[in-house]
């Protein structure tokens, strides 16, 4: 199969792949949440019900048919929520390597329950597999007017 054929099916295949790792990452950090009473602790409660809704927003957007929008406005769309899903990754594992290591509004964690090591394989996924979407895709930037 040509190159110009298989580019595109890698591209949807990592943001697919990609958006199912960012709802992994939601569904852990609403589990923890409600199951774990993380909704008891200040300010880290409030943030992981922010994550499981930013997660459950881009993982759903990405996964959304967007033919009704022109073709344009769905690659943008999408580029731009592959860019805030790596962001809600990035950030996550940032904000629970600064838990582990010292403390985070307060609040410290130490060792990996199942749960962590599930959210860092989902974050760290996520983390990949949209950067290789915007790599892979036909993500094109607006180009400027020039005057002349």
């Amino acid at each position: 199969m040509p190159v110009n054929r298989i580019r595109p099916i890698l591209a949807r295949l990592a943001m697919v792949t990609g958006a199912l790792a960012v709802l992994a990452t939601g569904a852990d950090h609403l589990e923890e949440y409600a199951v774990n009473q993380f909704s008891s602790v200040p300010t880290i409660g409030t943030l992981f019900l922010l994550n499981f809704i930013a997660a459950s927003i881009v993982g759903l957007g990405l996964l959304l048919p967007l033919g009704r929008l022109s073709r344009r406005l769905a690659t943008r769309l999408r580029a731009l929520l592959a860019i805030g899903g790596i962001g809600l990754a990035a950030s996550s594992l940032v904000g629970l390597w600064i838990s582990e290591h010292s403390s985070l509004f307060g609040f410290t964690d130490h060792g990996y329950r199942p749960a962590i090591v599930a959210a860092i394989a989902a974050e760290a996924l996520a983390v990949v597999t949209l950067s290789a979407y915007l790599a892979l895709g036909d993500v094109r930037l607006p180009r400027r007017a020039t005057a002349q």
